[in-house]
């Protein structure tokens, strides 16, 4: 992976990475133009969201090297990496002030990820190799970001562990890794054509994906908030990474695991957050902000931060 740093190298990483961005602008002018229509695109995303992206997961997971000796070492740069950045979310949150509906989005714009970008740029750079470590990653990341995330939305409400817990277990994409976790575990096959359709549904998820994200961007949502999209931006694009990159080394992944880690801490905050914010209650403007100038800035900050850290 040293390699990137080199001309040739990052030429590759540019022209990996460029079509994943021009497909989420593709999709913010497709909705602009009304294409094909504006209802389109929320049912384009639900299916994606129930359908097509469990599909991909739970089929990665099925068929990924679960006794892979990285599991262990990833689990724990994962959890060292977002314990991190949690605990320091929760001092400032005390030393600010900050009300659950803000602090929720807040939280939200640097831990959460789009896991649509993350999956199509480590296909794009490390293909099947990096594919089934990204799979084993989101199912480490993605059940501890949700509960956070619930719970920094809900702090002032004094929640109990059935209302913490309910969202997160109706998540279709935990539950599709749980699920394909457990195939795998048990040894079952997928039989009679299933993992064929497992793969051409997962197919179909990471464009549609990424036209969505695209799709949802709110640049009108970005007054008035210049401070907190600054911090946000700058803590989510660069700090994260730089958070794993430390992590990585201190832990001595290997070159791959590393490379990873950093790509996924480097992604924008996820589409998905405006949802979570507005069901339950959070700063849903501050939200649509944080997701849109993300999403535009990332396609400097990522090839960037992978040049220089990975």
């Amino acid at each position: 992976m040293r390699a990137f740093v080199e001309r040739p190298a990052v030429i590759d990483l540019l022209l990996a990475l460029w079509p994943l961005f021009a497909l989420i602008v593709g999709g913010y002018a497709l909705r602009r133009r009304g294409f094909p229509s504006e209802g389109f695109w929320p049912g384009a995303d639900r299916l994606n969201y129930f359908v097509l992206f469990p599909a991909l997961l739970f089929h990665n997971l099925a068929t990924a090297p679960l006794d892979n000796p990285a599991l262990p070492r990833l689990a724990a740069a994962v959890m060292l990496g977002l314990g991190i950045a949690w605990c320091a979310l929760l001092l400032g949150r005390r030393l600010r002030g900050w009300p659950a509906a803000r602090f929720g989005a807040l939280a939200q714009g640097i831990l959460r990820f789009n896991t649509y970008l993350g999956l199509a740029a480590v296909g794009s750079l490390f293909g099947p190799k990096g594919l089934s470590l990204a799979a084993l990653m989101l199912a480490l990341m993605v059940p501890t970001v949700n509960l956070m995330s619930v719970w920094a939305l809900t702090a002032e409400r004094g929640v109990g562990v059935r209302e913490l817990l309910v969202p997160v277990l109706k998540n279709p994409l935990i539950l599709a890794c749980l699920g394909g976790a457990l195939v795998n575990l048990l040894g079952l096959p997928l039989p009679g054509g299933s993992e064929r359709l497992l793969s051409l549904l997962a197919a179909a998820s990471l464009p549609l994906g990424l036209l969505c994200v695209g799709a949802a961007l709110r640049p009108q949502e970005l007054g008035g908030e210049a401070s907190a999209l600054a911090w946000s931006c700058a803590l989510r694009l660069l700090g994260m990474p730089l958070l794993a990159f430390v992590v990585g080394r201190v832990l001595q992944l290997p070159s791959m695991e590393s490379a990873v880690l950093v790509l996924f801490f480097a992604l924008p905050t996820a589409p998905t957050a405006y949802a979570l914010t507005r069901q339950l209650g959070g700063d849903a403007h501050l939200m649509a902000g944080v997701i849109t100038l993300q999403t535009l800035l990332g396609a400097a900050s990522l090839p960037l931060v992978l040049i220089l850290l990975v």
